[in-house]
Order: C-alpha cells, then structure tokens, then sequence
C-alpha cells in the first residue's frame, strides 16, 4: 500500500475583483470582469531546491518570504487593476476628489500587507519587472504608518502627560507599541469605509473559504466553500497584529541598548528612529515564525486562544462573499492544483477566459483539481 503524498500548502491574496492563490509549484490570478467573464492566468513557480539551502532555513526564509510575497501580491494587483480600468474606461463617471483617489490608491497598495498569506516558503516566479510603484508603496508607507507615526504618538504622550521618559526606554518602547496597534486597527477601518476595498475584502473572505474548504480535504464547491469561516490562521491580517506585539519585545530589550544620538529630543529621536529599520526584518522573521507554530499547533483546544487577536482584526479585513466571489477564489485554487497535478507542464500558459463559472468548471483540468 502506497503512502499518499502530503499535500501542498495553499496561500492567497485577494485582489481587484479577484483572487490570487500560490502553491510550491503554481500561482493563479483570476478575475470577475464586468462582463462576467472569468480571466485566469497561471504560472509556474520554480522548486524550492532551486533557490539555494539558505532560503530554507529558520528566520532566513521569513524575511525572503514576506519580501517575495509583497513583491508578487503588487504585481497582482497590478494586474487586477488593470483588467478593472479596462472595464470602467468607456463608462462616463464624474471624477473622484483628489483625496478619495490617493486614499484609493494608498489603500489598495498597502492593504496587500494585510490580505498576503505568508505559505507556503517557495521561491515567486519573476517575469523580469519589479512591482514599480506598487510594489514601493506598501513597504514605503508600512515604515511611515507602523514604525514612525507610532513613535510621534508616543512622543505626543509623553510631552502631553509630561512623562520624562527617555526614547529608549521600556516604558516608551510599550507605549510606542501600544500607539502601533491602535494606528493598525484604525487605519484598517478607515480603508474599509471605501467602496473598492470593502470588495477587496469581500473577496478576502472568500479566499479563506476556499482555502478552508481545501484544507478540510472537502470538494470544492460554492457550498462547502460558504459554511467555512472568513477567519484564518496564517492570514497577513493576523502577521501584521503579531508584527505590532513582537515589536514591543524586541525594542522593550534592546531599546535601552542603543547608543543615544547627541543634539537634542528631535536629533535623538530620528536616530532612534534610524537605528529600529535594521531590525524590521528580524522582527519579521520571529513573526513569521511564530506564525508558522501557531498555524499548525493552535488551531483547536486551549492554545486557539493565542490566535484570538488577529481573528478579531481579521473581523475587519475580510467580509462575508457572496457567491459569485467564492466562485472566482474555487476558480483560482482550481487553477493553482491544476499544475500541482499535472506532469510536465509549459513554465508559461497563455491566460484564458471562460464565459461564466460553469464553463470554467467543464475543463477537464480543472474538473479534476476540484476532485483532488
């Protein structure tokens, strides 16, 4: 009798009208036009081997994990977004405020760091161009919003209560954290209030439900998919809570450690500032790490408690999909178990467009995805 094979671990990412799923060996995108229509695009994904013995190692893949993922969730949403526009460029609609549009724009950049699922660890496929502005934004604006404003805040508080307290100490450090989570769930809530993203996160939450339902080894249907929860352990949601609290560990340690810059509050804190960005990849390599055990060891009994604080953030970052956009995340994870089946497949297949979900369904390949 043989032993059946593990099988591969699925992450995802929702996108514009869309959802983005990744194996070890295939990533898909596919999209709901306006029309109907589902467009897929499937590539494949180098082995893990090919990418050196260093990658895979504890707290290095982290840090290559998360910088990858970045990189590739922007191309995807780059992507989506570009499928929308077309869709919307011969509609005549009056123009948004200048300020919707840059929150718009800054919101769907940067809200991939909370919808990026951080499996599985392998190497992302390039075609040969970065992610361009998209791909700056989210870790550009990430820095603003989760490590400098955070520190302002604190500053604010300390001047406002006349604390006295010194930049590097534990107590700063605490409430610097503190203001880090609140800047986070705030921020959160703020960009779900625009239309766009709140169907971002719908398709946010149908991406769990897929995954969900393929995890759970049932068959990928819209009704299996629709009683799952939109909760899921190793969303980015709960990465980004986790990223907050282990950073009030590290810099509650070290903070007192670093030398002190001379020439005033505004010069020491700058130099405070400076020298934290060195250590945001090794904080979010304990993060992903941590996530990691917790995805895989806390997910019943006692120690589920551990994920309730990014299950509750979570509550904001996805929504309950309808079925149309379950239909496009089975779609998605359907094309993505496609390559992980299928022997000798090209690197690159044309995208391909299916009148309704329905046809998509139909084609052997993905018929028999579904069946795994």
């Amino acid at each position: 009798m043989s032993q059946e094979a593990p099988r591969p671990y699925i992450g995802g990412q929702a996108v514009i009208e869309g959802v983005m799923m990744r194996s070890p060996r295939s990533l898909s995108i596919v999209c709901r036009r306006r029309s109907g229509e589902l467009v897929v695009r499937e590539r494949a994904v180098p082995e893990p081997e090919q990418s050196g013995g260093l990658r895979r190692l504890p707290f290095v893949r982290g840090i290559a994990t998360v910088v990858e993922s970045l990189r590739l969730g922007s191309q995807a949403l780059r992507w989506s977004a570009e499928l929308y526009e077309q869709d919307h460029a011969s509609e005549e609609e009056p123009p948004k405020p200048k300020a919707s549009k840059v929150l718009s724009t800054l919101a769907l950049s940067t809200a991939a760091l909370a919808k990026l699922d951080v499996e599985p660890d392998g190497p992302a496929p390039s075609n040969g161009k970065s992610g361009g502005l998209m791909g700056t934004l989210p870790i550009a604006f990430a820095v603003f919003m989760f490590v400098a404003l955070p520190q302002v805040g604190a500053e604010g508080i300390n001047k406002l209560f006349k604390l006295g307290l010194d930049v590097g100490s534990p107590t700063f450090q605490a409430i610097t954290g503190g203001a880090k989570l609140l800047i986070v769930i705030s921020y959160l809530l703020l960009i779900r209030q625009v239309a766009e993203i709140r169907r971002v996160f719908q398709y946010h939450g149908a991406e769990h439900k897929a995954i969900s339902t393929y995890e759970a080894n049932e068959e990928l249907t819209v009704a299996n998919a629709g009683r799952k929860t939109t909760m899921h352990a190793r969303c980015g949601t709960t990465f980004l809570v986790m990223v907050a609290l282990v950073s009030i560990l590290v810099f509650t340690g070290v903070g007192a450690l670093l030398p002190k810059v001379p020439g005033g509050r505004i010069a020491e804190s700058v130099g405070f500032f400076l020298m934290k960005l060195p250590f945001l990849p090794l904080i979010a390599a304990i993060t992903y790490e941590l996530q990691r055990l917790f995805a895989r060891y806390c997910t019943t009994g006692p120690l589920r408690a551990l994920l309730w604080p990014g299950f509750l953030v979570q509550k904001i970052t996805t929504a309950e999909p309808d079925d149309n956009q379950l239909e496009v995340a089975l779609a998605s994870l359907r094309a993505t178990l496609w390559r992980e089946a299928a022997a000798g497949a090209p690197a690159e297949v044309p995208d391909r467009t299916f009148p309704d979900y329905g046809r998509l369904l139909a084609d052997p390949g993905y018929t028999a995805a579904g069946a795994e």
